[in-house]
């Protein structure tokens, strides 16, 4: 319990923050298996469009500070050559 009014506050945005970031994972982690179901399916339209909406969550998720800049580029890079594997064959 907090003991003071600003401590109230912060355990107040804490709350706030823990909700929109587990939502916003949540959601990220999703966007990448619909990229892995694309890739197993082999329709390449649907391939280029899950790639493009996971890449932007990825973004978005970096810059925010969600997750740390390399991480998200090298799950972008991952998501990437699993796209371009599947493309090839």
């Amino acid at each position: 319990m907090a003991n003071t009014k600003s401590a109230a506050k912060r355990a107040r945005q804490t709350e706030r923050r823990t909700i929109r970031n587990k939502s916003a994972k949540t959601r990220l982690r999703g966007l990448r298996k619909k990229v892995a179901t694309a890739v197993e399916s082999g329709d390449e339209a649907a391939v280029a469009g899950a790639l493009n909406a996971f890449v932007s969550a990825a973004d978005r998720a970096g810059k925010t500070g969600l997750l740390h800049r390399k991480t998200v580029d090298r799950i972008k890079s991952r998501a990437a050559q699993a796209c371009a594997k599947a493309k090839a064959s």
